[in-house]
C-alpha cells in the first residue's frame, strides 16, 4: 500500500475530491464527492448516498481513481487502488453515526480506496508522474 503524508492529509480535508469510475460498456463517470475523508494513512473513503451511477459502476468491479486539486496553488494529487464496498461492518456503522452526527443522508455504502498509487498532480513537470507505487 502507499501512504498518505501528513501533507496529503491536510490537502485532502481541504479540497474537494472527483472520483472517476467506469461502466460495464466502458462509459467513464466523473463527480465530486464532497463526503471523501481520510480512514487511515492508506484508505480514502466517502459516503455514497445516492447509489446512482459511480456506486452501480463499483458494484460491477469498475476501478476507483480519486483526484484532488487546488487552482489558487496549483497543487493536486491522483490516488489509485483497491476498492472495498462497506454496508454491513463496523466502518459502515461508524459512518453512519457519522452521517447523523452531521445532519446528512445515511450512506447507501461506503466506498473504500485501499491506495496503491500516489501521483503528483502539481502544475510543471512533475504532473503526472508518481509519487508512490506498491
Amino acid at each position: 500500500m502507499a501512504t498518505l503524508t501528513p501533507e496529503m492529509k491536510e490537502f485532502i480535508n481541504n479540497n474537494l475530491a472527483w472520483i472517476a469510475t467506469v461502466s460495464k460498456e466502458g462509459q467513464l463517470d466523473l463527480g465530486p464527492k464532497m463526503s471523501m475523508f481520510v480512514l487511515d494513512d492508506n484508505h480514502l473513503a466517502y459516503h455514497e448516498r445516492t447509489a446512482g451511477q459511480h456506486y452501480r459502476n463499483l458494484e460491477d468491479g469498475s476501478p476507483l481513481v480519486v483526484c484532488f486539486a487546488n487552482l489558487e496553488s496549483k497543487k493536486g494529487y491522483r490516488f489509485r487502488g483497491n476498492v472495498t464496498l462497506h454496508s454491513d461492518d463496523v466502518i459502515y456503522d461508524e459512518q453512519v453515526k457519522v452521517a447523523e452526527e452531521n445532519g446528512t443522508k445515511k450512506p447507501a455504502v461506503i466506498p473504500v480506496l485501499e491506495i496503491t498509487e500516489i501521483q503528483d498532480l502539481s502544475a510543471g513537470a512533475k504532473a503526472g508522474t508518481t509519487i508512490s507505487k506498491d
